[in-house]
């Protein structure tokens, strides 16, 4: 039995891997603020389970509490593997340093980056006997600077150093858990509806972004889903980044 715990499962990136595990029998855990019924259909026809778990990754108290019982409810399956895929986040507060409003970047540092440290923590922590391998979605950004995502940036810099770290203390502890951060590229998302949004002033490439969506430059997130499988099926270094663009055409 393998079981996919997958952060943001309502929409976007995080809906279609979802998909994706449950065509290869996996059974899915979802986390996010509201379920999708299109999942609980998409469970029936490929014989999985489909389990949901409201929750608001921005509260500490709630992310602990639900993911003590999620990690329960893995623990009482006794899988041979455990996928958890940290794909939630958010891109506000779109501004340059100076302008940013300070409860959006507490906010925004809380879903993209506190939460999978905590996330892992946890699973490290209580499914130690367990095959597990944790994806954590980063973006290039956290390679370059970009005028108006210093928090985006910042946090998927943050989450890189995360990821290469905890895979460096597992293999010194000869631990079962790998970890690897995965960039998604430019999709075709409510994200990139936000982005696009955005002012010049906030946000000095908003008028590339706009071009992508009317040139067709934006990747589905279904395409995007079936290089994150390749990755997997394929293997990877723990505490490596890998690019879409590496895994697909």
């Amino acid at each position: 039995m393998k079981i996919a715990v997958i952060t943001g499962v309502s929409k976007g990136l995080g809906e279609s891997v979802a998909e994706s595990m449950m065509g290869r029998g996996v059974h899915i855990i979802g986390v996010s603020r509201s379920d999708n019924e299109k999942l609980n259909q998409k469970a029936e026809e490929n014989g999985v389970s489909y389990t949901h778990y409201p929750c608001d990754l921005s509260s500490q108290e709630e992310l602990e509490s639900v993911f003590s019982r999620i990690n329960q409810h893995v623990k009482e399956q006794s899988p041979q593997k455990v996928y958890v895929v940290n794909n939630a986040g958010v891109v506000e507060p779109i501004d340059r340093v100076g302008a940013l409003d300070a409860n959006q970047v507490v906010k925004h540092v809380h879903i993209n980056l506190i939460a999978p440290m905590l996330v892992t923590n946890m699973v490290v922590e209580q499914l130690a006997d367990i095959d597990v391998d944790i994806i954590n979605v980063t973006s290039g950004a956290a390679n370059r600077p970009v005028y108006g995502w210093s928090t985006y940036g910042g946090t998927k810099a943050g989450l890189n150093y995360f990821t290469e770290t905890t895979a460096f203390e597992q293999k010194q502890r000869g631990g079962k858990h790998r970890t690897v951060a995965f960039s998604p590229g430019v999709m075709d998302t409510d994200m990139q509806a936000d982005i696009r949004s955005s002012s010049e002033e906030a946000f000095a490439d908003v008028e590339k972004f706009k071009a992508l969506k009317e040139e067709g430059k934006l990747r589905s997130p279904s395409v995007v889903a079936d290089g994150l499988m390749k990755l997997l099926d394929e293997g990877f270094e723990s505490g490596a980044v890998y690019r879409v663009d590496q895994l697909i055409d």
